[in-house]
């Protein structure tokens, strides 16, 4: 026998996850007090409970899956942009909220955090829009729904919510003593086999074969066996941006980053005229793709988690880890012999001004990046710039390529921090996005995190600026004294704060924290200094977003 709340923390301990993070409410406080019945897992407060989902974003990017906790309602949806992110990025995050009790539901009593109609399913029919699954827990169900939904989350990898309601978590069930098995796509022999024997032939024969990766080889860890493939085979790589430094970038094989029409002319010429394409799990969006102007060969494979399609041909049932692992033996290419590429190195400038459109801020802050290291960017010029940027080896990059969540980075690096504290990580986010999300600072410092965080301040929505209204009001944002939320946020912190205009500051203020004890510092841009990816981006992005009749922006080109 187990209590619900017992048996459901052990799950999740069992799949990975030692801390859970959300913010307490009445109707999730029982379970909060079962915490110290588990063994390994912590509830860690967030300051608000979108931060929380954003925060179990991160958490799971490091440990493959994460964890959330909010109240009935109010802080259920308060979080459902969060999770909604999750989603959309093939994040597995298992959102929990404290339900009211059992019987109120089930009599249709009118409460607070609710409408007051008596309706306690439209949360979870609002959540389930997003996630691969919902399940409100009772005394008969727990087990089981428990153990679905934390299945679906790891097969999808995508969220799922479950429901607590109040007076049910400490109720005694009938559990499994038996750890948690995580669950595996397993294929078809057939199935298998031939799409093993089809790819092979392509690839085998081809004259110009080449790999184009997307995200999803790194959520399901397919990463060592595609460098396999590449490397013993001499097959060369691009990534999408949403799959940047998913394998190495200093690599001799790594072309580069596709983006259809955007591309550098060897990426696009490798990529569009390849005679046999591995493209692993594409999925084009307007932001990767050069708005929609990819242009994949006839001789395309697209291998997704459990489907591979050659040509016309559909192989269902297929895994892609088992896919990749019989390819990999099936492969007789000869590894090319390519030198590796040199390490770049940056020279400051002491007197020069930061500058984004030359490129040379962004080279700046990139040669501060070392093996290991995690690289938040935000969405906006921070994700356009550093997208172009070479990454070192072992890096871990990320950014909201694809939810485009302004503020999501925050506590995204709060959250993986709590998840690999002995990692070194730098976040790299414009004053407009920091603004949403800034209270989670106070968190990072309580809990005595050391990042690098490097605010770029260009007075507002810069981004925003060079899609429309580039000297409109509303892309402005109010001024803040950035460095003094330190000492306001946690008066007890020592991380260190630090300003810089030109790159010979810049260059101190890196050299100071590159110790692993972290540094808040703040670039001071001028409003229209962007890198060059968003100066074209932002026109282009007007045009796909108005059409032809919509705001004319001739002096953006």
């Amino acid at each position: 026998m187990e209590s619900i709340g017992h048996f459901l923390l052990r799950r999740l301990r069992e799949v990975g996850i030692s801390h859970v993070i959300g913010v307490p409410g009445d109707f999730n406080l029982q379970l909060l007090e079962q915490f110290s019945e588990v063994e390994g897992i912590e509830f860690v407060n967030s300051t608000n409970e979108l931060n929380a989902a954003y925060a179990a974003d991160g958490y799971a990017r490091q440990r493959g899956i994460g964890a959330l906790l909010t109240t009935y309602g109010v802080g259920e949806l308060s979080a459902l942009n969060g999770v909604a992110g999750a989603a959309a990025e093939h994040v597995p995050v298992v959102s929990i909220a404290g339900a009211p009790p059992l019987h109120a539901m089930r009599s249709g009593l009118p409460l607070h955090h609710s409408l007051t109609d008596g309706n306690y399913i439209n949360v979870e029919r609002a959540f389930g829009q997003f996630v691969a699954g919902t399940a409100r827990l009772t005394p008969g169900n727990a087990v089981a729904e428990i153990d679905r939904l934390l299945r679906l989350a790891i097969l999808e990898k995508r969220p799922v919510h479950i429901q607590v309601p109040s007076d049910i978590s400490y109720l005694e069930i009938d559990t499994p003593s038996e750890p948690f098995q995580a669950p595996r796509l397993t294929s078809d022999p057939t199935n298998l086999a031939d799409a093993v024997v089809a790819i092979a032939d392509l690839v085998n024969g081809a004259e110009k074969p080449a790999l184009l990766i997307d995200l999803e080889a790194k959520r399901y860890g397919w990463a060592d066996v595609l460098l396999r493939i590449a490397r013993e085979n001499g097959i060369r790589w691009a990534t999408l941006v949403t799959s940047k430094a998913v394998l190495p970038e200093t690599d001799p094989l790594f072309a580069g980053v596709y983006g259809g029409a955007n591309s550098a002319p060897e990426v696009k010429d490798l990529i569009e005229g390849s005679d046999a394409l591995l493209a692993i799990s594409p999925r084009f969006i307007e932001v990767n793709s050069g708005i929609f102007t990819q242009a994949l060969p006839e001789n395309t494979v697209k291998i997704y988690a459990d489907t591979t399609f050659v040509g016309t041909h559909v192989y269902e049932g297929v895994a892609a880890a088992d896919l990749l692992s019989k390819l990999a033996d099936s492969l007789h290419r000869a590894p090319a012999s390519l030198a590796h590429k040199p390490a770049r190195t940056f020279e400051a400038k002491a007197d020069a001004k930061l500058d984004q459109n030359s490129g040379r801020l962004w080279e700046q802050i990139t040669d501060f990046v070392r093996p290991g290291d995690v690289v938040v960017a935000e969405a906006g010029t921070s994700y356009l710039a550093l997208g172009g940027q070479t990454m070192p080896e072992g890096v871990d990059y990320t950014s909201s390529n694809i939810w485009g969540a302004i503020g999501w980075t925050l506590p995204v690096t709060f959250g993986w921090q709590l998840a690999a504290p002995d990692r070194r990580h730098l976040l790299v986010i414009g004053d407009g996005s920091f603004q949403l999300t800034a209270q989670e600072l106070s968190t990072i410092l309580a809990r005595g995190q050391k990042p690098v965080i490097v605010l770029i301040n260009n007075s507002g929505y810069t981004i925003e600026r060079y899609i429309l209204g580039h000297e409109s009001h509303y892309n402005d944002i109010a001024p803040w004294d950035y460095a003094s939320l330190i000492a306001g946020l946690a008066p007890n912190a020592d991380l260190r704060t630090f300003q810089a205009r030109t790159e010979g500051e810049l260059a101190s203020a890196l050299s100071a924290v590159s110790d692993g004890e972290g540094g808040f510092i703040e670039v001071i841009v001028d409003p229209l200094d962007a890198p060059d990816a968003l100066v074209k981006f932002g026109p282009a992005s007007a045009r796909f977003d108005y059409g032809r009749r919509g705001p004319e922006l001739p002096n953006l080109g």
